[in-house]
């Protein structure tokens, strides 16, 4: 797979204060490649720097290959912070005018207004626009000069439920055209529910990288419930059972790489059992995300 952005010993210093340290990182062509971290992570000037907005202190990084230029940063669009339009000016006459800026065809416009599903609302004043009509404006914006990276630095900060669905869908999409896509957010489940890959930052320091599909896998727990006074016994003699414990009026059973939920539940069958509770729980980013943090 082609190697979209190659970081290598990222650094940016304020004064005393180290913002990213040392910073190593690739993305792959076609990944939704999320970038997780508490507020003060480094998150965002690390992207700051990518797009050439901060100047780093040390470390390089490369686009394509290629140490980053005017000409390949054309080939990337992104929305960083707030986005910032015209209020009083539509949706239509505020692309025609990032258009100019951008020396991208006005053609363009139709198409990324589509995309985002506002071409029903393009010759409204921007100010009349909900915030999660803005962002999608924004991200439009992000998209007219058609580039093959996409970079959005907490696209769904301040949204309700609503905007935050939009938004993913509409990251899918743009992931489902071919496009690379890197993102910045502290929404844990957006992130599993949208990205293919993740790093997690904390204080600047890189601490976790890999793909999301590797969230929950390994040990299984099972939470379980029957009606029978030597549930603990019978759980512990199973074989597979590597700890147990109570939680929430549920058993919580920790079973041993090899072993299932559905073998524990035959188990108990074949005993006589019959569980009126058998969940099997996958460990979710959210948990992976902080046991992560607490180890480092």
């Amino acid at each position: 797979m082609k190697t979209v952005l190659s970081i290598k010993g990222l650094t940016k210093d304020y004064g005393r204060l180290r913002a990213v340290n040392q910073l190593n990182l690739e993305v792959q062509q076609g990944q939704v490649f999320g970038m997780l971290g508490p507020n003060g992570s480094g998150k965002t000037t690390t992207l700051g720097m990518l797009m050439g907005v901060t100047n780093p202190t040390a470390g390089e990084f490369t686009w394509f290959g290629e140490p980053p230029t005017h000409t390949l940063r054309k080939k990337i669009g992104a929305v960083l912070e707030h986005p910032i339009f015209y209020p009083y000016l539509s949706g239509q006459k505020n692309l025609e005018l990032n258009a100019m800026v951008k020396e991208c065809p006005a053609d363009n416009i139709p198409k990324v207004l589509d995309l985002v599903e506002l071409s029903g609302r393009k010759d409204d004043k921007y100010k009349t626009y909900s915030l999660g009509m803005k962002q999608r404006l924004a991200i439009a914006s992000a998209l007219l000069n058609e580039p093959t990276v996409l970079i959005l630095d907490e696209p769904t900060n301040g949204l309700d439920p609503m905007g935050i669905a939009e938004i993913r869908e509409l990251t899918k999409k743009i992931a489902a055209s071919g496009k690379t896509i890197i993102l910045a957010s502290h929404l844990l489940d957006e992130v599993q529910k949208v990205c293919t890959h993740f790093a997690v930052l904390k204080k600047g320091n890189l601490i976790h990288s890999g793909p999301v599909d590797d969230v929950g896998r390994g040990a299984e727990t099972v939470e379980v419930q029957a009606d029978v006074a030597n549930l603990s016994e019978l759980l512990m003699d199973f074989s597979g059972t590597a700890s147990i414990n109570r939680e929430n009026g549920y058993f919580q059973v920790t079973l041993r790489d090899e072993f299932h939920g559905k073998d524990l539940n035959r188990f108990l069958f074949d005993k006589g059992v019959v569980a009126s509770h058998l969940v099997t729980k996958k460990k979710s980013l959210e948990k992976m995300f902080l046991e992560i943090l607490s180890e480092h």
